[in-house]
């Protein structure tokens, strides 16, 4: 898959250069975007700044430990699955990472293979869970109404501003049909022009993604979304 911001974002919080190196490499191979930090306040500041689907943190980071960059992400709402990945193996230290917050626990040294398969668990049970500000489309793809971001298992990608507009309007008249003007209306700014044919070319698109099944076209009246 090319990176045309479609792959799914993972940060990595590990100080030590030559493993941050290994896993780096290994799950960009594996079709992940991997953004790596040394320290927990950069952690901490790329969380804030960017999306990310999942966190991978060592605990013993310069600046601010693992454990209190997750709890501080956590009370900040940031819901993405997270692995702590560390030497650290005492019972006492698997219930603070899990209090802070954690999904998984994996004690160095550990496989490659094992990190890539709990991640894509982790991650593929946070899709079908959803969230508050997730709504799930379908089998395969959810839908953030306000960043108008569709994620699926394997890739997510932003829609356009207008065509946000047209799946939030056909979102909230889901299962029933909504006409060509009440879909215009929503979606187009008063300056802009609105056509039929400017419709159809965005429906089109949101058809080739979500499937043709889900937005159903009522012959010149309007569209329908389908309950899932």
């Amino acid at each position: 898959m090319a990176d045309n911001g479609t792959k799914l974002r993972i940060l990595l919080l590990e100080d030590d250069p030559t493993i941050s190196e290994i896993v780096c490499e290994f799950l960009q191979e594996s079709d992940y975007k991997v953004i790596a930090v040394l320290d927990g306040n950069d952690a901490v500041d790329k969380a804030y700044e960017e999306h990310f689907d999942a966190f991978i943190f060592d605990v013993k980071v310069p600046s601010k430990n693992g454990f209190d960059v997750l709890k501080e992400l956590r009370d900040a709402k940031k819901s993405a699955p997270a692995i702590f990945i560390t030497s650290l193996s005492s019972v006492d230290d698997l219930s603070q990472g899990y209090d802070a917050g954690c999904d998984d626990y994996i004690k160095k040294p550990f496989e490659l293979k094992e990190l890539q398969i709990r991640l894509k668990k982790l991650i593929k049970n946070s899709f079908a869970l959803g969230g508050d500000d997730k709504i799930i489309l379908n089998a395969l793809w959810s839908f953030e109404p306000t960043s108008g971001k569709l994620i699926s298992l394997d890739e997510s990608f932003f829609l356009t501003k207008k065509e946000t507009k047209i799946l939030n309007t056909l979102l909230a008249h889901r299962g029933k049909m909504v006409t060509h003007e009440q879909i215009m209306s929503s979606a187009w700014d008063y300056d802009d022009e609105a056509t039929e044919e400017n419709l159809r070319t965005h429906i089109k698109k949101l058809r080739k993604i979500l499937g043709k099944d889900m937005i159903e076209n009522i012959r010149k009246q309007g569209y329908l979304l389908a309950l899932s």
